[in-house]
């Protein structure tokens, strides 16, 4: 599986940091942000990342380089024009080989393993799925979240029967999620697969949850999708979604979006006083 990190967003919230230095860059745990999410997936096999980039763009691709040194190759996709989260993915899509692709926001913190994703991309399949979403639990910044998860109470490799029940039947939301570990190649545990559905009042023992800004998408989502067209990546989630064709993960560990200097800062300290950066 390829993968991509999205790094074309201009930071407004994070001025005057971002005014000299794109968000992805900016230092936190002793490293450039966007380079956690580089050595979580060099670290789970990934080897081809895209980076689409539109803000002071030369400088992501200066400091990052081919990626050699960090194991994996980058490619890098350049917006002349800011095209939104959809439109950028759409961009970018040869890069994919018409499979389906994992995409991280550059501007998260996330402790995720992505070895996961493979898992996930069969249960797509299984389940005819054109979108798999991360699903957190509510920051302050965030209490109703994005979206309700049902159903999450099988594996991947357990999900058969749960693929032929109703869309709106539900479970409690799955606990299962990927260890921190000093050693992120090792098979993770299974991670639990659910239905996702609107930010509506939640079905039976279901839960409201935020997007951590992590997803496995198949390439068709974005068939209508012009190109090199600004498009934003909700509708085409909704969409989905009232289709029944979207699944999600809870994963209950630790995440952060790192959308102020405030929140920075605090990630920053934290993971500095956590030790070296992995």
């Amino acid at each position: 599986m390829r993968a991509m990190i999205l790094a074309a967003g201009r930071g407004e919230r994070m001025r005057p940091l971002t005014d000299t230095t794109p968000k992805p860059l900016l230092p936190v745990g002793g490293q450039p942000l966007i380079v956690w999410h580089i050595k979580r997936l060099a670290a789970a096999g990934f080897r081809d990342i895209i980076i689409n980039h539109a803000w002071l763009g030369e400088k992501i691709e200066s400091a990052l380089g081919s990626g050699k040194k960090f194991g994996v190759r980058l490619s890098y996709s350049s917006e002349p024009t800011p095209l939104e989260t959809a439109g950028g993915i759409a961009r970018a899509l040869p890069f994919f080989q018409n499979r389906p692709f994992l995409v991280i926001n550059g501007d998260v913190w996330c402790d995720w393993n992505p070895a996961q994703a493979c898992a996930v991309s069969a249960a797509m399949a299984k389940h005819n799925a054109l979108a798999w979403l991360l699903l957190v639990n509510n920051p302050a910044h965030n209490p109703e979240g994005d979206f309700v998860l049902a159903n999450a109470g099988a594996t991947p490799a357990e999900s058969a029967a749960w693929a032929s029940t109703s869309p709106r039947a539900a479970a409690t939301p799955a606990t299962l999620g990927a260890p921190r570990s000093e050693h992120p190649t090792t098979v993770p545990n299974p991670i639990a697969i659910g239905q996702v559905h609107p930010n509506e009042p939640p079905v039976s023992n279901a839960q409201r949850l935020t997007f951590a800004g992590i997803g496995i998408y198949h390439p068709a989502l974005f068939n209508n999708i012009l190109p090199d067209t600004p498009a934003p990546l909700a509708p085409l989630l909704r969409h989905a979604i009232e289709t029944g064709r979207v699944i999600g993960s809870f994963h209950p560990a630790d995440w952060v979006d790192v959308g102020t200097p405030e929140r920075l800062q605090t990630l920053d300290q934290r993971l500095a006083r956590s030790g070296p950066a992995r």
